[in-house]
């Protein structure tokens, strides 16, 4: 027997409601300070895939006017997720996009939400987080198109320009 789960999320607002189990489609909260445009569900979670580039502090600044944060990223389902919608939005040779993860020194990891770092659902490149240069505090996840790199976050400088994700904790009715 094979049980088939139908989400359906309806655009005409920013925030998601989670599905309560006797629910059968996604409801939608109109928030002022949330855009329409380019939310995303997934599992209790909304997530923003932004359209122009900014530093780290700026991006975060941009999420929270949004009633948002900058992405944390739990598990292995979610980093899937994430890649996945990267994948299908941006159609560039390769993109940068700030997560909320950030160190105040070389090594010392914290989430934007001060969720406790946890080095078992982390998802570094291969050589990440690099200690040189020692202004790489903030973290990104990479993709690069036609190369398949599940494990993908490297840490860049605050300064530099890139997408970001953002995520709001959805709302059950």
């Amino acid at each position: 027997m094979t049980v088939v789960l139908v989400v359906l999320f309806h655009m005409s607002c920013g925030q998601c409601k989670t599905l309560p189990q006797n629910a059968s489609e996604w409801h939608c909260i109109p928030n002022g300070s949330v855009s329409e445009k380019g939310w995303r569900p997934f599992q209790e979670s909304c997530y923003y895939f932004s359209d122009d580039q900014m530093p780290w502090n700026e991006s975060q600044q941009n999420c929270s006017g949004m009633g948002s944060q900058l992405v944390v990223i739990n598990t292995e389902a979610e980093q899937d997720f994430l890649y996945k919608e990267i994948q299908m939005k941006y159609r560039r040779e390769q993109i940068n996009l700030y997560i909320g993860l950030r160190a105040q020194e070389v090594g010392q990891w914290r989430w934007a939400d001060q969720t406790p770092y946890n080095v078992s659902a982390a998802f570094w490149r291969p050589w990440e987080p690099s200690d040189q240069p020692s202004d790489e505090f903030c973290v990104v996840i990479h993709y690069q198109k036609n190369v398949f790199q599940f494990r993908n976050w490297n840490n860049v400088p605050c300064t530099i320009h890139s997408y970001r994700i953002c995520e709001t904790a959805a709302e059950t009715p």
